[in-house]
């Protein structure tokens, strides 16, 4: 017989055994049932204790660890930030302006989803997440999200618009949900929405966020160099490297359907049109020596890396050609095994079985084959040669 007994609130299933032997065990498991339902309770509340302690999410304040980080960077709350999005290795990065007006990393964000693939946005329901250079000001900042906390992209922008892209809603935001956009967890997108409300507060009219496929490295480019969305990375990657050189947000402008950047026309007054030809204009000197440099060193890398790309892909297929695997390092090579010593005189210097002397005359003429490969082929020629002399 069995039946059920309320034990700390929990139903627990007890048996008529032993008296003793009942109180230990139901003893044992009111125990296990209380630890278990601790971890529980821990695992669901825990991530959700800063959540829950916020009485309005909109106006979370940044943690005192994060606070004190930033002044020893000499950085300010309200300063300007910059955020940077890699889709490929799943980050999203907040950058502050130092007093110096250079910009210092604070934190990065493990994206937790986002949709599509590689590549840029171009149409309304492809459900890819845009890449390229968007400025968010504080009417983008949604505090009322369906998705916890947002802030519109801002996409299409001008190069967008100048190739027809289409599309709205755009979104980095919580909830861990993605149709396009960039999906954070709430607990880290109130972190982030509280950076882009201190820029604002402090004057920043809007910040800029340039979303990447992935860190544009010449190991990275040379991985991807037969994507077919290769040549518009190679032009957003100017932007990247001038962000990398400067540690300051390049100023971005769109002309003759490209981006062109840090760009300063060469006439006061002239103006960037998306589907317009450029205006003379140039980079600041400094810049384009330092840039120019990085381009050199740039390129020596990427051709390396593409001739360890190419050295990687030759090696299985020169294998496969040969029948063999080939190998992952010097220790897996297969070294030849000794080959073993005769136990007899070579097969050289054997001598043949001689017919009978009687019978020497009769077949002086008859043919003696040659010696064979292995001792078995020769014992059956020898034995026809003799069925011949009988």
């Amino acid at each position: 017989m069995t039946g059920m007994r309320s034990v700390g609130g929990l139903e627990q299933t007890v048996s008529n055994a032993p008296r003793g032997w009942e109180r230990g065990t139901v003893g044992l498991i009111s125990w296990k049932s209380a630890i278990a339902v601790s971890a529980l309770s821990l695992a669901l509340t825990g991530c959700q204790d800063v959540l829950e302690s916020v009485d309005n999410k909109a106006e979370y304040e940044l943690p005192r660890k994060l606070v004190n980080k930033m002044k020893a960077q000499d950085q300010r709350v309200r300063a300007p930030i910059m955020m940077r999005i890699f889709k490929e290795e799943g980050v999203l990065e907040v950058w502050k302006s130092k007093a110096s007006g250079r910009y210092a990393l604070v934190k990065e964000y493990e994206i937790c989803k986002w949709s599509g693939e590689l590549g840029p946005k171009f149409k309304e329901g492809d459900r890819q997440a845009p890449e390229g250079f968007y400025h968010i000001g504080a009417h983008q900042m949604n505090p009322r999200s369906s998705y916890y906390l947002s802030f519109n992209m801002g996409y299409p922008n001008a190069y967008d618009r100048a190739h027809d892209r289409t599309g709205a809603h755009l979104m980095v935001h919580g909830a861990c949900s993605s149709a396009g956009c960039y999906s954070m967890t709430d607990e880290l997108m109130i972190e982030i929405y509280a950076f882009a409300r201190e820029a604002h507060r402090g004057g920043q009219k809007a910040f800029q966020v340039q979303a990447y496929p992935f860190r544009m490295t010449a190991e990275n480019m040379a991985r991807h160099r037969d994507n077919r969305h290769y040549e518009y990375w190679k032009m957003i990657k100017v932007g990247y490297d001038h962000f990398e050189l400067t540690k300051q947000p390049p100023k971005i402008d769109v002309c003759e359907g490209r981006y062109v950047f840090n760009q300063v026309p060469d006439e006061e007054g002239d103006k960037f049109h998306a589907e317009e030809a450029c205006p003379p204009s140039q980079a600041p000197q400094s810049l384009q020596l330092a840039y120019a440099a990085h381009q050199k060193q740039f390129d020596k890398d990427f051709a390396e890396a593409v001739n360890e790309l190419e050295k990687q892909k030759m090696t299985p297929a020169i294998a496969t050609l040969l029948g063999k695997k080939a190998p992952k390092n010097q220790s897996d090579i297969e070294k030849p095994a000794a080959l073993p010593q005769p136990a007899t005189a070579p097969a050289a210097t054997r001598v043949l079985p001689q017919p009978p002397a009687s019978q020497a005359d009769s077949v002086a003429s008859a043919p003696v084959p040659a010696p064979a490969d292995s001792a078995g082929s020769k014992k059956s020629r020898v034995k026809r040669s003799w069925w011949r002399v009988w």
